[in-house]
């Protein structure tokens, strides 16, 4: 298993390293053979007024799936415990959602929104953007179902996912609506429709947990 340590801010010192080293390789100790690599990112704000102000994120690249977990505090070290806690509780209900899907292949019967146009993104919100880019990501993009997609936005814990669409072949982005479920956007032709199957827009029928939401 490949484990790389980030820095923002801070510097891996060797304590910290070999601590990082103990939780994180403990926490995922009984997962190694779904795991492939595990990249730690430990950062502190240069801003005294932001608290908790120390962070630690992990993520995991499992046969494919990518599983994140991020906690801060006050205290990085209490951070690491924190986020090696949350990521083994993500690889255990990963690897329990994989064998349940192993021997109970049913049909599932929630259906996720797809939204082929969004005419307002931000409301009356003022978009505020960066002076410049802080921090740039690459990740794989394999092609996969919309089914599989929601799955991936409930391992990485954000509020979307972009995606490969299997079935049109382009990008996607699946998202936990405001007022409840999930909405997925796809691009829109010149022609005004939407691609997919037949001319229409791609849905899967997907189970959803019960969750409350509040009205942003």
């Amino acid at each position: 298993m490949k484990l790389v340590i980030h820095g923002k801010n801070i510097e891996i010192t060797e304590a910290i390293r070999e601590y990082v080293h103990q939780k994180i390789e403990k926490a995922v100790n009984h997962f190694q053979n779904i795991t492939n690599e595990v990249d730690v990112h430990l950062s502190v704000a240069r801003n005294p007024r932001i608290n908790p102000r120390q962070a630690a994120e992990v993520t995991i690249y499992a046969n494919g799936s990518v599983i994140r977990a991020e906690e801060s505090s006050e205290n990085l070290y209490a951070s690491i415990d924190l986020v090696a806690d949350k990521i083994a509780r993500q690889l255990r209900k990963y690897k329990e959602r994989r064998q349940e899907q192993k021997t109970h292949a049913q049909p599932t019967n929630e259906v996720v929104v797809v939204e082929s146009m969004v005419t307002d993104l931000i409301g009356d919100r003022t978009p505020e953007l960066p002076n410049e880019v802080v921090r740039t990501k690459y990740f794989s993009m394999p092609p996969m179902t919309v089914a599989e997609a929601l799955e991936q936005l409930q391992l990485v814990g954000h509020d979307f996912y972009m995606f490969r669409n299997s079935e049109t072949g382009e990008i996607n982005v699946i998202y936990e609506r405001n007022h409840g479920g999930y909405g997925v956007i796809q691009p829109r032709n010149a022609n005004g429709h939407a691609n997919g199957k037949n001319g229409k827009s791609a849905q899967a029928n997907i189970v959803m947990p019960e969750k409350s939401h509040s009205n942003k």
